[in-house]
């Protein structure tokens, strides 16, 4: 009876030493499988999350730099407050432009 008692008691120890260590992970189900994510992780990915939300993207500068008369995209630039869309113009002549990548407005078109 006495080491059924102690054996419940470990057992119940146990059990409530290792609850806050699993209560510190999340599990992430995403398209890379499983993942366990650590609270600090967690906690830069969301600001990293949050600044890409923030611009446009590669792909929505490319459409408007189309909108402003890009026939042929030849080379996309990332600087740190725009991108820069190199190609080519319905005519075959070279044009460039430059998006904001906060706001996605024209800067200018050479």
């Amino acid at each position: 009876m006495l080491k059924k008692f102690i054996l419940i008691g470990a057992m119940s120890l146990c059990a409530l030493t290792a609850a806050p260590a699993s209560f510190a992970q999340t599990v992430e189900l995403g398209r890379d499988g499983i993942r366990i994510i650590e609270p600090d992780s967690m906690n830069r990915r969301d600001n990293r999350d949050r600044n890409q939300r923030d611009e446009i993207s590669e792909r929505q500068a490319v459409r408007i730099a189309r909108s402003e008369g890009v026939r042929t995209v030849d080379d996309v630039r990332r600087t740190r407050s725009r991108y820069v869309i190199q190609g080519l113009d319905r005519r075959g002549n070279d044009i460039e432009v430059s998006i904001d990548r906060r706001s996605g407005n024209v800067l200018s078109v050479n």
